[in-house]
């Protein structure tokens, strides 16, 4: 049974989410902005997505004037996929630190070992 919650309490569970990140790792987060859209249009079911290019993709010389990052966190699918309140926060919580390891240039296969996946 999917679970009911507005917007703005999903963003503020995204907001909490974000304040889980280490602050020496916050700190390194640089232009990056995290998106909150209903569905993924290509990917229904797909919770989280980051589109940029990684820390450790950068080279910086040649890294400036582009567009930030982005994190974009689905916020349908996560309803969908929980059952309780507390299912969702902890859902939030993993697709942002999920989605925010790609940008410091983690792997799909490495946060599954991680229990981040």
């Amino acid at each position: 049974m999917t679970v009911s919650m507005s917007p703005e309490e999903f963003e503020e569970l995204v907001g909490d989410a974000l304040d889980l990140i280490p602050p020496e790792l916050a700190h390194a987060i640089d232009n990056v902005v995290v998106l909150i859209e209903p569905r993924d249009r290509r990917d229904p079911h797909l919770l989280g997505l980051y589109h940029g290019i990684s820390l450790t993709q950068r080279i910086d010389s040649q890294y400036g004037g582009v567009l930030p990052d982005t994190v974009t966190i689905f916020r349908e699918p996560i309803l969908a996929m929980c059952t309780t309140r507390d299912e969702v926060v902890q859902e939030v919580a993993i697709t942002v630190i999920h989605e925010i390891a790609h940008y410091f240039g983690i792997d799909e296969q490495r946060l599954h070992e991680l229990g981040w996946g």
